[in-house]
């Protein structure tokens, strides 16, 4: 059976037999793992290829991912963006400063946009390399997140309070790209698109629900239409914002360390996939063996459940490929 025919088994029928699904989120790790730096793995998609492929063969991931930084669709927008050796990439401007702006605000064409189409490429490839045979996680960022990006975080909250035609005309464009970015990967080869959103985690229910639920609703069925599959990544603590997701037909939630699985069970029921929720503190700072255990602890309450094992959120780079290992091996029935 392929790794994907054992997704898909998960979702039809909610278990693997003989082990859980590993997929940890890895970036800056990725990357240092075969000797390459941030920068080239952000701006270069046979860097991002070649850093998944050596991580699915060395831990025995069973999903690949496209994910890299949030600055893929805010510099396809035409914003300046840095590559920085050992961090993230900057952005260095914010090109949507006032209303008048927002109006003026051109959707980019995913496809001739250097961040966007290297994105797409890599999706292109890892699909040929793997035949098809395991799942790839394409992303985009949620409609709440790239507005941060492109107007500044402290800025797009305070409109959430003060200005709703501001918000909902440059979430409506930000969900515009967000929707041809999905397409571009699912035609790519993308079984799965990711949608970061994790400002959400800051806002409170009610400004959630007012300006963003029907949002991501509508850009989950988007992607359902096209035959891919949805991961909502909101990291932090989301507890509040459960009982908002329900109706959404989510096909994996991304659950943070603060977030017993058990109550987002209670809430959200048996049918979606829920990802983590080790701590990657813990998977950073503890022992091979403590690792191991906690994961094995995971992975024996939820085995019977649709659950992939994952870190709570990115594994950091300063983590032994010893431990990660562990974790891989805590899959394993």
């Amino acid at each position: 059976m392929t790794k994907i025919d054992q997704f898909r088994q998960l979702q039809k029928e909610g278990k693997v037999n003989d082990k859980v699904l590993f997929r940890p989120i890895l970036m800056q790790f990725a990357c240092e793992y075969i000797g390459r730096n941030y920068a080239e793995f952000a701006s270069d998609y046979n860097i991002l290829v070649e850093a998944n492929l050596r991580c699915m063969d060395d831990f025995n991931l069973d999903m690949l991912g496209l994910i890299s930084d949030p600055y893929r669709e805010t510099s396809a927008f035409g914003a300046k963006i840095k590559y920085i050796p050992n961090g993230v990439p900057r952005c260095l401007d914010l090109i949507v400063n006032s209303i008048d702006d927002v109006k003026n605000l051109k959707n980019p064409d995913v496809y001739k946009a250097d961040r966007t189409s290297d994105r797409i490429k890599a999706g292109k490839i890892l699909s040929r390399k793997t035949q098809g045979n395991i799942p790839i996680i394409g992303w985009i960022e949620g409609p709440l997140a790239e507005a941060c990006d492109l107007t500044g975080i402290e800025n797009m909250l305070m409109q959430l309070m003060i200005y709703p035609d501001f918000v909902n005309r440059l979430m409506d464009k930000c969900m515009q790209t967000a929707k041809d970015f999905a397409k571009a990967q699912i035609d790519a080869g993308c079984e799965i698109i990711g949608m970061g959103d994790a400002v959400c985690s800051q806002i409170d229910t009610e400004t959630y629900n007012t300006y963003i639920r029907d949002r991501h609703h509508e850009i989950i069925n988007y992607i359902h239409d096209l035959g891919g599959s949805v991961k909502l990544h909101i990291c932090g603590n989301t507890n509040h914002l459960l009982p908002s997701y329900t109706g959404f037909k989510l096909d994996i939630l991304d659950l943070d360390w603060q977030v017993d699985i058990k109550h987002a069970r209670s809430v959200l029921g048996n049918d979606v996939i829920f990802a983590g929720n080790i701590n990657p503190v813990l998977v950073q700072n503890k022992t091979k063996d403590e690792v191991f255990e906690a994961c094995k602890v995971l992975v024996e309450k939820h085995k019977n459940e649709r659950f992939i094992l994952s870190a709570a959120c990115e594994i950091t780079p300063l983590t032994s490929a010893e431990n990660l290992k562990a974790m891989s091996e805590a899959s394993v029935l």
